[in-house]
């Protein structure tokens, strides 16, 4: 297994960012190589990603959801295998530190090379530094008590 742990602080209160980070289907406007996100059911989602040439589809499974202060997520297919947990901790009133931390086990050379060359962890990175313009720009999630 390997393990990627990355964060970012961003311009808005916890509340917020717990909205927008739960709309999963919106996950494509900012995670590199995420095709789409359909949210199965309160618990289950459905992923097609296509990363380095690589198209997968995969479901995840949340494991833990509190409100305003992490997500775990699991796949629950056998295709691609990796857990992970978004954590949020409140900096103050309008600011928020995003965490991301994910465990996967690479399968095939193609993604032991990526994963050697530290290629998921610059996505990651990638990914939330796009999270954090979306969520700074569009204020509210849709459907959240505030939008």
């Amino acid at each position: 297994m390997s393990k990627v742990e990355e964060s970012i602080d961003v311009d808005v209160p916890v509340r917020v960012v717990y909205d927008q980070w739960t709309s999963f289907e919106r996950f494509p406007e900012f995670m590199e190589g995420v095709e789409e996100v359909r949210q199965l059911d309160d618990l289950h989602a459905r992923w097609k990603t296509r990363i380095a040439g690589l198209s997968r589809e995969f479901e995840t499974e949340i494991v833990e959801r509190v409100p305003d202060e992490r997500v775990s997520w699991r796949t629950s297919s056998s295709n691609v295998k990796h857990t992970g947990t978004v954590s949020l901790h409140p900096i103050d009133a309008t600011h928020t530190r995003v965490r991301m931390t994910m465990d996967f086990e690479p399968t095939g050379f193609a993604e032991k090379a990526a994963d050697k060359l530290g290629v998921l962890d610059r996505m990651v990175s990638g990914d939330l530094r796009r999270f954090k313009h979306f969520v700074e720009n569009r204020g509210a999630a849709p459907g959240s008590a505030d939008s």
